[in-house]
């Protein structure tokens, strides 16, 4: 009997420790499966910063090339795309330096004149007739006032041409070879013909007696040495609603005058008694250009609405 239950003890205890033994196993196995399926987070991320921080230190300020290393160089997607893109440095990081302001006529300066100019045109030869009479204090239809000197002409009013020749200097010469300069401040009526000059007594008799009554000329424009800086007159009556620009002491003929405006510069008409006329007052009193007939153009500012009063500047045209 006690070594039947022996027997019996003994392969019961074998049992227990054969399901002990897989109960063992089959931990250690489950144990094994997920400590393989967990991610190894020293593996991974280690070498990720240790080459962020490489990179960085190797290339400071330089694109990086890897995806990982845009990613973490640039947080944004526009950011790492646009370092991605574009290696060549921003534009707003390329500064110019801005142009010198060109102070020389455009390059089409001959075809300018030609359409500027009008009758009277620089290198040309005009042949008439002088004539003579009493300027009195040098005033005129051009309206510049009272002339510092007698050396002044009134242009035949084919010629003279809305006041386009007012201002303008023209050397005229005589057949007996004697020759004198004046500027233009009057207009001389019909029957004044194309190319003819009445000349102020003075100027006249620079070239013969003045019982000569008319005398054979050669004429041409010419642009004087020093005539110092032009001047700038409102008319009587202008105001901010209406005004009249006048401009004098011109070495040269002026071609148009231009006034600015919130929309740009605009030109104004020119009248017989030698104005420009803004007749809804827009420009008035704001910035002037003034082109002559070379084009050449100066800009004139500050200059207010002063009526009939001569208001000096620190520009003038060149000498040609």
């Amino acid at each position: 009997m006690s070594t039947a239950r022996q027997v019996a003890r003994e392969r019961r205890r074998k049992r227990r420790m054969m399901w002990g033994t897989l109960t063992l196993v089959a931990v250690s196995v489950v144990v094994c499966l997920v400590m393989a399926l967990l991610p190894d987070d020293k593996d991974d991320t280690t070498p990720a910063a240790s080459t962020t921080v490489a990179a960085g230190q190797a290339d400071a300020g330089k694109t990086l090339s890897t995806p990982s290393a845009k990613v973490k160089a640039s947080p944004s997607p526009s950011a790492s795309r646009s370092a991605a893109a574009s290696p060549k440095p921003s534009r707003t990081t390329v500064k110019k330096k801005p142009a010198p302001a060109k102070t020389t006529p455009p390059a089409n300066a001959g075809s300018a004149t030609a359409s500027l100019a009008g009758r009277i045109k620089s290198g040309t030869d005009y042949q008439g007739v002088a004539t003579a009479y009493d300027a009195g204090v040098g005033d005129g239809a051009c309206g510049f006032g009272p002339s510092p000197d007698m050396m002044i002409g009134a242009m035949n009013t084919t010629d003279y041409q809305t006041a386009r020749a007012c201002g303008a200097y023209v050397h005229v010469r005589a057949a007996n070879g004697r020759s004198v300069t004046v500027r233009i401040t009057n207009e001389c009526p019909l029957p004044c013909a194309p190319g003819q000059i009445d000349l102020s007594q003075q100027a006249f008799s620079q070239l013969g007696d003045l019982h000569l009554g008319r005398i054979a000329i050669t004429w041409n424009l010419v642009s004087p040495g020093n005539p110092g800086t032009l001047s700038v007159r409102y008319k009587t009556g202008s105001s901010q609603y209406w005004c009249g620009i006048q401009i004098l002491n011109h070495r040269n003929p002026v071609a148009t005058l231009e006034v600015g405006t919130s929309g740009g510069w605009r030109q104004l008409g020119r009248t017989s008694y030698n104005y420009f006329l803004s007749t809804d007052g827009n420009g008035c009193g704001r910035a002037i250009r003034i082109t002559d007939i070379y084009g050449q153009r100066l800009t004139v500012n500050g200059i207010a609405i002063r009526p009939n009063v001569v208001q000096p500047t620190s520009v003038q045209f060149a000498q040609h």
